[in-house]
């Protein structure tokens, strides 16, 4: 199988953000990063229908620009409270994707799917490296699973973002719940991230070989079988999901409930699982059923989109250590780090 990690220069970056959700109200801010023209190479990997090729790309230099003296994400203004004054589209939006760590069940090399497991210490580590990856990527909300492990490595990934603003779950699921976690603070609201998590985001269902060895499943019913529950497009493991069913949920769910946020303004990231992943990535990319079955999805390794002009751009994901290491290649944006060093320091 085809790996699918994309290695790309960052481009442009605009983003208008703020909460539509009511637990968190906030106003609006800009800020700006625009791509100049420099002959700095980066090292890059393609993938094409399920063959590896190499090639490079330039990589500008990003120049940093902030308004109201916030740098590393849109500022947040108070409301005038003057409902015609509509928050203002942003021209792009960054939309994050990263399959959850290693879980116990990985490591077991068990049949997951809905089943809900914790993380492995592995994949703990996983979901702090993926924050590391994206600690200067501004985020105005996270969508996750309702499974542990998507969560815990939202939470744990989060971490390590350097404007540390804390990440709360949203619960709607009764009327006292919602009530029950509101927050009476307009400054720590400011301070929030809200996540959401949906039923839709979780992994495809596997149905009977759910906490099966696939080794021995591989034993038991034949590997070109079992390969074929695992990989095909359409044909689903016994009184399981197929990837096409799953992709169903996952894909109606994105383009009602996240692409708005993204066409609002919205900087989004989204913990998930490798099928429900692979089902928005073919969507994104606009992959036929014969491709999206060769992708692949390393656990813990963040995906970059561009939203812009209602198109999604694969910007891929860093592979330093850090992400430092991938993006501070240049003058420009070694400045708007030390702006944000300052700034949080």
């Amino acid at each position: 199988m085809a790996a699918t990690t994309f290695h790309h220069a960052l481009g442009s970056i605009q983003s208008h953000a703020c909460y539509s959700n009511s637990e968190f109200q906030s106003g609006r801010g800009i800020l700006s990063v625009k791509m100049i023209s420099t002959g700095v190479g980066v090292d890059m990997q393609l993938i094409t229908r399920g063959s590896r090729c190499s090639g490079s790309w330039k990589l500008g230099a990003i120049r940093a620009s902030s308004l109201h003296s916030s740098v590393a994400d849109p500022v947040q203004l108070p409301s005038n409270g003057n409902s015609s004054d509509s928050r203002k589209k942003s021209n792009e939006t960054a939309l994050i994707l990263v399959r959850h760590g290693e879980s116990l069940w990985n490591e077991k090399n068990l049949f997951t799917g809905c089943v809900d497991v914790p993380l492995t210490q592995k994949g703990v580590e996983e979901a702090i490296e993926a924050g590391k990856r994206i600690s200067n990527i501004p985020i105005d909300m996270i969508y996750t699973s309702v499974l542990i492990r998507a969560q815990m490595t939202a939470m744990l990934a989060m971490t390590q973002h350097r404007r540390k603003k804390v990440p709360i779950v949203l619960h709607n699921e009764s009327e006292k719940a919602h009530k029950w976690s509101q927050i009476f603070s307009e400054e720590t609201k400011k301070q929030s991230i809200p996540v959401i998590t949906a039923w839709q985001l979780n992994e495809r269902m596997y149905g009977e070989l759910q906490g099966l060895n696939k080794q021995e499943t591989a034993d038991r019913f034949g590997k070109e079988k079992v390969h074929e529950w695992r990989r095909s497009y359409d044909i689903p493991p016994p009184n399981g999901e197929s990837l096409e069913m799953c992709a169903e949920r996952a894909v109606a769910y994105f383009k009602e409930q996240i692409e708005p946020q993204l066409l609002s303004g919205k900087n989004v990231m989204i913990a998930a699982h490798g099928n429900s992943l692979r089902s928005i990535i073919m969507y994104l990319d606009k992959l036929t059923s014969q491709e999206v079955i060769s992708l692949e999805l390393s656990t813990g390794i963040p995906m970059l989109y561009i939203f812009k002009e209602g198109k999604f751009i694969r910007r891929g994901s860093p592979v330093a250590p850090s992400e430092a290491g991938v993006y501070a290649y240049t003058r420009s944006l070694a400045l708007y780090r030390q702006k944000l060093d300052e700034m949080i320091h």
